[in-house]
């Protein structure tokens, strides 16, 4: 049986790389941006107007799905796919994967911020998110002699509603959303580990009164799809490490997405670890200083260096 750690923390280490309320939100373009489908991307219609970044860095009205890459300065190896949450309705950058992105290059991470298409933009499938995260991580894999990158020490890190999609393509990696467009679809999308922060997981009652199951599954949907989109239904052996945090007060992800997930991938002996923090609520990025929850990243560091993923 592989170790299996379950916690619940009273007290917050500080983290100097705090989320940061800024008056207007801007990528930078000093930042290169990859487009993930430079040729045909699949299930094409959507949004084809500006896109949208508000002043606090929630994006919309997506047509250009692609990668933002922040780069150390002494790469240590790892690479690490950020994904922010917000429903699948906006991407929440300012408060998630951009301070979790320079979080993670200022420890040698290379990391790569996620801009993905929407379900409710128009598409012609609502799977679109899932199909840009199997190619982000494809593409990674394929760059990663450019950025010095070891093949085997690709992770994944998603918020809220980005949890949803980095547990479905921690748990889903051979499944085909999308038709190979070119050799770089040969290449494995399963990431080798995955952190999950305060994550939408189950479809199915009585967690589905998320706006990600709106976003997804609409107004109607039937027991099948639900369970298609329930993450805890997807564990299997093949599954990756994954790591866990999350708040017990959380009003919008109820804390029990976490713990379905966390007991499904003890069932198959899957490593992982669980952190429950007593309070904290939902959408903290990297945690409030001096906030219970500002432990996780610390945390989510040891966990990955134990299991030989982080130098």
């Amino acid at each position: 049986m592989k170790s299996l750690i379950c916690f619940i923390l009273l007290f917050a280490a500080g983290n100097q790389y705090q989320a940061q309320s800024t008056e207007k939100y801007q990528i930078s373009h000093d930042l290169e941006q990859i487009p993930l489908w430079a040729h045909k991307m699949p299930d094409t219609g959507g949004s084809r107007g500006m896109e949208l970044i508000s002043s606090k860095g929630s994006v919309t009205a997506i047509s250009n799905p692609r990668l933002i890459v922040h780069s150390p300065k002494k790469p240590n190896g790892t690479a690490i796919l950020v994904i922010s949450g917000g429903g699948y309705a906006h991407i929440e950058l300012g408060k998630e994967s951009t301070p979790g992105a320079h979080w993670l290059q200022s420890e040698g991470i290379t990391a790569f911020e996620l801009i993905y298409r929407l379900p409710q933009e128009n598409w012609k499938s609502v799977n679109v998110p899932f199909e840009d995260a199997q190619r982000a991580i494809r593409m990674i894999r394929n760059l990663a002699p450019k950025y010095g990158i070891d093949p085997e020490k690709i992770g994944i890190l998603g918020f809220s509603a980005g949890g949803h999609l980095a547990g479905m393509t921690a748990t889903q990696p051979d499944k085909r959303f999308y038709q190979p467009v070119d050799a770089i679809d040969s290449l494995s999308a399963r990431p080798d580990f995955a952190g999950l922060i305060y994550p939408v997981v189950s479809m199915l009652p009585p967690n589905n009164h998320t706006h990600s199951f709106k976003s997804i599954l609409g107004n109607t949907s039937s027991t099948a799809e639900e369970m298609a989109y329930s993450v805890e239904k997807q564990v299997n052996t093949a599954t990756p490490p994954i790591f866990l945090a999350h708040a017990v007060d959380d009003p919008v992800s109820p804390v029990d997405n976490s713990v379905l997930l966390f007991h499904a991938l003890q069932k198959v002996n899957v490593v992982t670890e669980l952190h429950l923090f007593p309070t904290g609520g939902h959408g903290w990025g990297l945690g409030k200083k001096g906030s219970p929850v500002a432990a996780w990243p610390d945390l989510f560091k040891t966990w990955a260096q134990t299991h030989g993923f982080w130098k």
